[in-house]
C-alpha cells in the first residue's frame, strides 16, 4: 500500500445556475469545498489532494485550506456539460506532461459532498487495493424506495414496469410490483461521496468506473444541488460538529441496542432505533464504538452468530463486539453515562 500513490481530487467550478458560487458557499462559516479539502488531508492513505478549478479565486481558497492548485481548469471543461471523465482526463494528462508519471489511484471528492469520515475515504480505497480485479470503488447508500414498484407510463396511459426480476426455474418471472418489500432485492443508490478509480480506468478503458465497479456502503446522502438540500447540509454540518469525536463509547446491547426478550432468547430481540440513531452518529463523528454483552453467560449459548446478523440487519455500525460480560442485576461504573443524557448530547 506504502508504494501506491493516491491523489484526492475534489473538482470545483465556479459556474453553477442552480445555487450561484455553490462551492464557495458558507457552510459552518466555512466555504463548502473546505470540508473535502480537510477530509482528504485527514485521510491517512491520501498521498496528495488536488482542487480542480477554473477560478483563480477558488484556487486562491483552496491553497488557504491545503490543497494544492498547479493549473486552472480550461473554460471548456467548467461548463454544465463537461464531464467528469473530461476533468480528471485533464489532471492526469497535467500530471504526465509537468511530473512524468501518474497517481495510481484517484479519489474523486465532490466539494457538493461534505459530510464524510477520512476513515471512510480511506476504507474506500483499502477496499479498491485489496480487488485488483476492480476498475474502480464508488460509494453507495440502500435506497428509500425499491425500482421494482415503479413504472414508465405510456402515450395511451399504460404501465410498463420499470424493474423486473429474473426468470425461475421454470421460465416464469414473478411480477415484482405484486411482492412484498422484503421479498425484493435490495437495492442501492450512488450518494455522491466518495468514488475511487484507477489511473488506467480513466486513460485506458476512458472511463470513470470501468466495467467492474465495487461498493462501499455508506448510510446518508448529504449531496447538493437545490437551496434546499443545502440548507439540509448546513443543519448536518452543524450536527457534526456538536458531536464527541475521537472518543471510545462502549454500549450494552439488550435494553439498550435491542429490546430485552423473556427467556434470554435473544434471537426475538428487536432493534432500538433511536439508540441505533445515536450509535450511528457517534461511528461517522470518528469516534470507536465497543458493543458489550452477556448473552450466553447464563445459558451458555454461543449467540454470536445471531448477534452479529442481527447488528448487520439492523445497521448498527460499531469496530468491536466482545462477550462475556458478567450476568447483573445491577452494574456501578464511575463513568456511565444514560441513554437520554448521551441522545441530548448527540441530538
Amino acid at each position: 500500500m506504502s508504494e501506491m500513490t493516491v491523489l484526492a481530487l475534489i473538482p470545483a467550478r465556479a459556474g453553477s445556475k442552480s445555487v450561484p458560487h455553490k462551492n464557495i458557499q458558507s457552510v459552518g462559516g466555512k466555504p463548502l469545498l473546505a470540508y473535502s479539502i480537510e477530509q482528504a488531508l485527514a485521510a491517512e492513505r491520501v498521498s496528495r489532494v488536488l482542487l480542480s478549478t477554473d477560478s483563480e479565486d477558488y484556487a486562491a481558497i483552496g491553497r488557504r485550506f491545503g490543497a494544492e492548485t498547479p493549473f486552472l481548469r480550461p473554460a471548456a471543461l467548467a461548463t454544465d456539460l463537461a464531464t467528469d471523465l473530461d476533468v480528471f482526463r485533464h489532471a492526469l494528462a497535467w500530471f504526465e506532461e509537468h511530473e512524468s508519471a501518474v497517481p495510481d489511484l484517484i479519489v474523486h471528492l465532490r466539494p457538493t459532498h461534505p459530510v464524510r469520515q477520512p476513515a471512510d475515504i480511506d476504507a474506500a480505497i483499502d477496499l479498491l487495493v485489496a480487488h485488483p480485479e476492480w476498475d474502480s470503488v464508488r460509494s453507495v447508500v440502500e435506497a428509500p424506495h425499491t425500482p421494482y414498484k415503479m413504472w414508465t407510463r405510456g402515450d395511451d396511459g399504460t404501465l410498463t414496469p420499470f424493474a423486473t426480476l429474473a426468470s425461475s426455474g421454470d421460465g416464469a418471472a414473478p411480477d415484482a410490483y405484486n411482492l412484498p418489500r422484503q421479498a425484493l432485492p435490495t437495492v442501492y443508490l450512488q450518494n455522491a461521496a466518495i468514488d475511487v478509480t484507477r489511473a488506467r480506468t480513466i486513460r485506458d478503458l476512458g472511463s470513470m468506473t470501468g466495467h467492474v465497479i465495487g461498493s462501499y456502503v455508506m448510510r446518508e446522502v448529504h449531496d447538493i444541488d437545490t437551496p434546499d438540500e443545502l440548507a439540509r447540509a448546513v443543519r448536518a454540518v452543524q450536527r457534526t460538529a456538536e458531536v464527541p469525536t475521537g472518543k471510545q463509547f462502549v454500549f450494552d446491547i439488550d435494553g439498550v441496542i435491542a429490546s430485552l426478550t423473556p427467556g434470554n432468547d435473544y434471537a426475538q430481540a428487536e432493534p432500538l432505533a433511536d439508540t441505533i440513531a445515536v450509535v450511528n452518529r457517534l461511528y461517522d463523528a470518528g469516534n470507536r464504538i465497543v458493543l458489550l454483552t452477556a448473552r450466553g453467560y447464563v445459558t451458555d449459548i454461543d449467540w454470536r452468530p445471531v448477534t452479529e446478523a442481527q447488528l448487520a440487519r439492523w445497521g448498527v455500525r460499531y469496530h468491536e463486539l466482545h462477550f462475556g460480560k458478567p450476568n447483573a442485576d445491577y452494574y456501578i461504573d464511575d463513568r456511565l453515562i444514560a441513554m437520554d443524557d448521551l441522545r441530548a448530547l448527540v441530538g
